[in-house]
């Protein structure tokens, strides 16, 4: 993974530390012209920035993206899964509950709150390890990784070990990886609320326009699956 500079790190950890902790080249088309396929289910899978914190529900990143995929051609719903304040370890214990409304492809974006906690990163990695094991070895679903970076304060050992277990995992289960959820929308302060580090509508869309393409690749691999179930 390419490490934040210096500079990049101390304003980004800076903003990251104030909030938070609450109370792929591929094209954005659609499905291949004339395939028939049911309604795809996609799990997002994550913290108050999936949540939408502090956002109108219209404006969250699932209606977003949501939203966003329909008018590529795409019906799919958008399973919000996102809990302001979780941990890794939070989405870790609530995958048997997320995973009860079956969705055929998933979204993770988890880890910011494990950061601006100092969590072990070792701790962080065994979470998402097991949580990327249940989706994409055991359950077999499509799925997209998002990485975040680590506030600087820290010091730069634990900066290297946080951000560089996202990559390690997404070479591990060969899943579709976004680096940075946040990109091109942290500390800019046009496109994010007065706290300064969650998304505001506009930043939402910017994260949605970023991601789309990641998504599209999951969705297709995920009607594959569905035709090649329906073929059997």
């Amino acid at each position: 993974m390419t490490v934040m500079t210096s500079a990049r790190s101390l304003v980004l950890g800076a903003a990251l530390l104030a909030v938070l902790v609450p109370a792929a080249a591929q094209s954005e088309s659609g499905p291949e012209e004339g395939a028939e396929i049911a309604d795809l289910r996609l799990l997002a899978l994550g913290d108050s920035l999936v949540a939408g914190y502090g956002l109108e529900p219209s404006e969250g990143f699932t209606a977003q993206l949501e939203t966003a995929l329909r008018d590529v051609g795409w019906p799919v719903t958008v399973l919000d899964g996102g809990v302001s304040g979780d941990t890794t370890a939070g989405g870790r214990s609530r995958l048997d509950w997320v995973l009860a409304d079956e969705p055929d492809a998933v979204f993770v974006a988890l880890g910011a709150n494990d950061g601006l906690r100092g969590l072990d990163p070792a701790e962080t990695r065994r979470n998402l390890d097991a949580i990327l094991a249940r989706l994409v070895a055991d359950e077999g679903l499509p799925t997209v990784f998002a990485g975040m970076y680590a506030p600087p304060n820290l010091g730069r050992d634990y900066e290297q070990a946080f951000n560089d277990l996202f990559s390690d995992l997404a070479s591990v289960y060969d899943v579709a990886f976004f680096p940075f959820f946040l990109e091109d929308v942290a500390m800019v302060g046009a496109l994010n609320q007065d706290d300064g580090i969650h998304p505001n509508a506009e930043g939402v869309a910017v994260i949605v326009d970023n991601v789309l393409p990641h998504v599209v690749q999951i969705l297709e691999a995920a009607q594959e699956q569905q035709a090649e179930g329906g073929e059997g």
